[in-house]
């Protein structure tokens, strides 16, 4: 709530300044500047503008006609922006999906609201910015850090300090949530002995509604009201309850607002309780068990996995559960399960009482759709959550993949945004992308070359500029404005890395011969400058050294100038980055790297790849568009480090530099500009958050939803008719076992003939099939054996029958038994399977 009085013709600004959408649509930059110069230098941030202004120059803005011309137009933008039919009206008007409830961890929308710690909620934020620009019906859910994720300082010897400044609600974009008589809306768990109360705010991303779950209420303990203190703070303890917060206060909160969600989407594991928490409100709404509960809810949950590393699971031991205990005690209770019970969903083996409880685990066996982030990446979690499948074969295990995007109007740079309105107009990335490849294609070479040049030069800019607050903080002397002056150089060939410093990142895979950069940064005749920047994690005392190896390696004479580390990562330095930078590195650990979006934000600034052949690179990168370090396949040896710090070296040296100063008559790279044009056309729009929303909504929301609302309709009744289904199944699976197999060679192909007998297990539960691992096609065959006649003096014994015409040798085919259900989803919802051998 804005607590000032303000002239009549600016009564809109407030709404305005709310808004996030200004983080990426720039039309109001200039009115803010008017309102508050100062500020706006400082902070580019409405809402602080707004406030900070003084009484007497809002009363002459209300009296100036221009201003008011400006505010009447960005309020009608705004008004229209809102309500205006977008893609998902137009193209799914008849949709039955009322709602999507995102949930994450972390948010990354800007600096203005600093609640994320890298790439996951980075995603997040691009995820909802691209929500509003289609009109899906999405709202997000998450926690307010009263301090964020930490701040770097370098001291004088380039370790990495941690700071936590603390977000302050009264300047951050967002208001309460307040009820219908005007109060504030709270949301209450009973913790061991206590009442946990939770603040509820709100944050508007366009026509998409964040909301925000805050612990530092005065009625709770110290200890309590620190729980959202920090993001990716604290313990093991600190991180449980915070989850519990996410997904059980969550899921709670959309209830208090009487909003009608069809589908949770977990963006990762940390909200996984929201299943539970759904499916309690589902039972005691509808009167079911818990199970039947959890058939009918389940439909509706999508779980995304960002980690590549079964490490990277958030996993509580029974030990911290047990402390909790009394807790769940009393909400297992309401559930009508054991507590054993509910702490089997998470884990891999659901009768070793010694195994941690594990999120991951939970999100898999409470969402019935489920992907990684890109398509290596889906293969990877298939492989690290086999163990939830015991004996399916690895690409049965239900991971999809749904690769990640970003919100290209976020990350463009003003050139960038001229370059592409002017060829493919300016709702180029509201709507299907497929169009703009064609109009980038017929951009000339002259005009890419200037483009990219003024960003190449911007960068500079601002660089010198950080530069020179980060060395004055240090020095204090005038004369070091003098030096940074002389740092960089517009003309030359400009490389950048920054991201998390993990190790598997290998953030210094291109220092393995310092000499050797050296020389590459040194040469006169083909300058070559490279831009650092990353954090590591706080308690990642490996990973500060390896920021203080930059450092040091920066702050030799002979490169001095030409490599320069910028401390403190955050998103406002990513933009300048990837608009600036011409070849942007990542060195990840094949296959460690999810997805890795900081090279996707390069593509339409015209800058290009040097990546590791992992995540979206490995579906992304030609000969055309880049360039690859690797041969494409996982690597465990610790010498592989040394033969990609190679290969770099070479790709640097023999192929990047040469091209990118190989000029014409004119000072044109024409070589280079064709790979800028390509990675353009054929790479932005793929790698978009526009595609990637535009693909949750198609593959995943749209039918999340049916399945839903068929299973939650008229009272639950397909819920209990597929509990019912799952509960004899599983009495009765013991039954099963396979007699006689017959085969014969038919022509070209080869006919099996087997007996099955099923017992108690009606012939409808179940399917039988033929399989085969997948060949030299790469695909699995799998076919559905037909029932014939019954076995004599057998309970539900019968022959069934197949025919597969193919080459492959008879000990390829192994006959099987899977549930089947037409409304259920195997094996995600029901992982039994017997194999004949």
């Amino acid at each position: 709530m804005f607590s000032r009085d303000l002239p009549e013709e600016l009564a809109t600004l407030p709404d305005l300044a709310l808004d996030l959408r200004w983080t990426w649509s720039h039309a109001g930059d200039a009115l803010w500047k008017l309102v508050s110069p100062d500020t706006w230098k400082r902070v580019d941030n409405p809402w602080v503008a707004l406030q900070e202004v003084p009484g007497e120059r809002l009363k002459q803005l209300a009296k100036d006609p221009q201003f008011q011309h400006e505010v009447r137009r960005l309020t009608a933008g705004h008004q229209r922006y809102c309500t205006d039919s977008a893609w998902y009206q137009q193209t799914h008007a008849g949709a039955s999906l009322h709602q999507v409830a995102y949930f994450s961890m972390e948010f990354g929308l800007g600096e203005a609201l600093p609640l994320y710690a890298g790439g996951l909620g980075v995603l997040a934020g691009d995820y909802l910015k691209a929500a509003s620009d289609l009109g899906v019906p999405v709202v997000g859910v998450g926690l307010l850090y009263h301090a964020g994720y930490f701040r770097q300082f370098l001291d004088a010897e380039g370790r990495q300090q941690d700071l936590y400044p603390y977000n302050d609600s009264t300047s951050l974009p967002i208001q309460p949530v307040l009820g219908a008589s005007g109060n504030r809306v709270h949301v209450s768990l009973e913790f061991p002995g206590r009442t946990l109360f939770l603040r509820v705010w709100q944050a508007r991303v366009g026509r998409v509604m964040l909301y925000l779950l805050d612990s530092n209420d005065p009625r709770n303990t110290p200890a309590d009201r620190s729980i959202t203190s920090t993001l990716y703070g604290g313990g093991a303890e600190l991180r449980l309850m915070q989850e519990i917060v996410l997904g059980i206060g969550g899921w709670q909160l959309l209830e208090t607002l009487g909003l009608e969600v069809d589908v949770c989407h977990l963006n990762e594991g940390h909200a996984a309780l929201v299943v539970v928490e759904r499916a309690r409100g589902f039972m005691q709404q509808h009167g079911v068990s818990f199970w039947e509960a959890l058939w009918a809810t389940r439909a509706g949950n999508v779980f995304t996995t960002h980690t590549s590393v079964a490490a990277g699971f958030d996993r509580f031991s029974p030990a911290l559960i047990q402390k909790y205990f009394p807790y769940f005690r009393d909400y297992v209770a309401q559930l009508g399960i054991s507590p054993e019970a509910l702490q089997a969903l998470g884990r891999s083996n659901p009768h070793d009482s010694n195994e941690p409880f594990n999120m991951a685990s939970l999100a898999m066996r409470g969402c019935a759709v489920a992907n990684g982030v890109s398509q290596l990446h889906g293969a990877v979690s298939r492989r690290l959550f086999q163990p939830l499948y015991p004996r399916w074969p690895e690409g049965e295990v239900p991971v999809t993949h749904i690769t990640n995007g970003v919100h290209v109007p976020s990350w463009d740079s003003p050139w960038a945004d001229t370059l592409w309105t002017d060829a493919c107009g300016k709702e180029r990335w509201m709507g299907a992308t497929e169009p703009l490849a064609e109009a980038i294609h017929a951009l000339s070479d002259e005009a890419l070359w200037a483009f990219r040049a003024e960003e190449r030069h911007d960068l500079v800019r601002y660089a010198r500029q950080r530069l020179d607050r980060q060395l004055n903080h240090h020095s204090g002397d005038p004369a070091t404005t003098a030096q940074v002056a002389r740092m960089l150089d517009p003309n030359a060939l400009t490389l950048g890395f920054a991201r998390r410093f993990a190790t598997y990142k290998r953030p210094n895979l291109l220092l393995h011969d310092p000499e050797r950069l050296t020389r590459l940064l040194s040469n006169q005749d083909r300058p070559v400058q490279l831009i650092i920047a990353g954090k590591a994690h706080p308690e990642d005392e490996h990973g500060k050294r390896l920021v203080q190896e930059w450092v040091e390696f920066t702050r030799q004479p002979r490169v001095w100038g030409r490599a320069v580390f910028l401390e403190d990562y955050d998103m406002a330095l990513a933009q300048e980055l990837v608009q600036g930078v011409d070849v942007w590195l990542n060195t990840p650990r094949r296959p460690w790297e999810a997805c890795g979006t900081s090279g996707m934000k390069v593509l339409a600034n015209g800058g290009l790849n040097l990546s590791v052949l992992d995540g979206w690179w490995a579906e992304a990168y030609s000969a055309e568009v880049g360039w690859a370090l690797g041969d494409g396949r996982e690597h465990t040896e610790p010498e592989w480090d040394v033969t990609e710090a190679e290969a770099l070296y070479h790709l640097l040296e023999d192929e990047i530099v040469p091209a990118f100063y190989t000029r014409d008559a004119q000072g044109i790279p024409r070589g280079w500009v064709t790979r800028i044009r390509a990675s353009m056309a054929r790479l932005a729009p793929r790698f978009s958050s526009n595609r990637m929303v535009r693909e949750y909504v198609e593959r995943l929301y749209l039918p999340a939803a049916v399945a839903y609302q068929r299973r939650s309709g008229d009272g639950g009744r397909l819920a209990k008719e597929l509990h019912t289904w799952w509960t004899r199944l599983q009495a009765h699976w013991h039954e099963l076992h396979f007699g006689n197999v017959e085969v014969s060679r038919d022509g070209d192909a080869w006919s099996f003939v087997v007996q099955v007998y099923l017992g108690e297990v009606d012939p409808q539960w179940v399917r039988v099939e033929l399989y085969a691992d997948p060949g030299a096609a790469d695909n699995p065959i799998r076919i559905s054996m037909e029932p014939g006649a019954a076995i004599p003096g057998a309970v539900h014994g019968y022959w069934y029958r197949a025919v597969v015409a193919t080459s492959r040798p008879v000990t390829d085919f192994t006959p099987r038994v899977v549930p089947y259900h037409p409304e259920a989803r195997i094996p995600s919802e029901g992982a039994l399977v017997l194999w004949q051998r």
